[in-house]
């Protein structure tokens, strides 16, 4: 199964709230490049089809986390497999359309300079990250209070967010720390291969 497959398959198991069906049509459609987008310019799933991949690679990240003994017994925290699959396959939903293909000069071993292709970033709804991701769905579908925290904040500490508000979501709801945490495994372990 490949990840587009992978992708619809979790996304129709488990997303079920009303105007999923709309919002996955949206993805689908050609108004979207979502599943053959970049999940970044030269970082992480720097490739076509890294945003789906990467998606992918932080659900698995955020349900084995949460599959944790440690997180069940000691946190008592828990996460309905809908909540899991909206946050995780959705947090990066703000880098649709958002990446177009460029060329950048390199120097060979020679010492020669040849056009390579890159991705470029150009993002015509500059709302923010987490925050734009939060507008886009629920443009389609209601999330709870939860669900928009942990999208929002699920870039952590490394954006450019005020350091208070990221502690005290990571606080209040515990997904945004546990969709953040997932976010970076996925990005720094799982995907570090072509950062």
């Amino acid at each position: 199964m490949n990840s587009n497959e992978e992708f619809l398959n979790i996304y129709n198991q488990y997303i079920k709230r009303e105007g999923a069906d709309k919002l996955l049509d949206y993805l689908l459609s050609k108004s979207s490049d979502f599943f053959v987008a970049p999940a970044s310019t030269r970082y992480h799933g720097s490739y076509e089809g890294g945003l789906v991949e990467h998606s992918i690679n932080v659900y698995h990240c955020l349900r084995d986390y949460l599959s944790r003994n440690r997180v069940k017994e000691i946190y008592d925290f828990t996460c309905n497999d809908e909540t899991l699959a909206i946050v995780a396959l959705l947090h990066d939903i703000c880098k649709v359309n958002c990446y177009k293909q460029g060329t950048r000069n390199v120097k060979d071993e020679k010492g020669t300079w040849h056009a390579v292709p890159v991705f470029e970033y150009e993002d015509k709804l500059p709302y923010g990250h987490g925050e734009k991701s939060v507008y886009i769905i629920t443009g389609f579908m209601k999330l709870t209070r939860e669900e928009a925290f942990a999208i929002r904040y699920h870039m952590g500490f490394s954006g450019v967010e005020d350091k208070r508000n990221i502690g005290d979501t990571f606080k209040q709801f515990p997904l945004s720390f546990a969709l953040c945490t997932a976010d970076m495994e996925a990005t720094y372990f799982i995907e570090s291969k072509h950062i």
